[in-house]
């Protein structure tokens, strides 16, 4: 099942199952984000009885936005992919909002600190944006980087949580 929020940013859809968002971004074309969902989850957002979570994740949004940066942080999410890609992503939830990290610090941060480029890929990968917060992750020059959906969405993201 899915739902979209308006948001400053944005329309911002969301993908879940019964107990997980599956994947989310500022898109209204929930074909798009299903297809970021791992082949093996795709299943579970369509089978779907209980809304829960999926209510639960679009307070979060809207909490987001109206300045509880952390709500996100509080709504399950599942992914797929290899080891260290679930682990990264674990990891990225743990950045506190306020903070970025450089790709190199967040690589670190995973236990690999020669895990940049791997890193990047599970930004570049996350289906999850803002629940999985991969804009707090820059360039070690101090530029934004690569996002999604597009850098202007990630430069409001970054300013409104300063």
């Amino acid at each position: 099942m899915h739902a979209t929020v308006s948001t400053p940013d944005g329309p911002f859809t969301i993908i879940a199952d019964a107990d997980h968002v599956l994947a989310s971004g500022w898109t209204e074309d929930d074909d798009a984000l299903r297809a970021l969902i791992h082949p093996q989850l795709r299943a579970r957002a369509d089978s779907a009885q209980n809304e829960g979570v999926l209510e639960q994740a679009k307070t979060a949004v809207l909490a987001y936005y109206e300045g509880d940066f952390a709500a996100a942080a509080t709504v399950p999410v599942l992914q797929r992919s290899g080891p260290y890609r679930e682990h990264a992503w674990d990891v990225l939830r743990q950045v506190e909002p306020g903070k970025s990290v450089t790709y190199t610090e967040y690589a670190a941060r995973t236990g690999n600190t020669a895990a940049a480029r791997a890193a990047a890929s599970a930004c570049a990968k996350n289906a999850a944006a803002l629940f999985v917060p991969c804009h707090r992750v820059i360039r070690t020059d101090g530029s934004l980087g690569g996002f999604r959906y597009g850098l202007d969405i990630k430069r409001s993201l970054l300013h409104r949580e300063k």
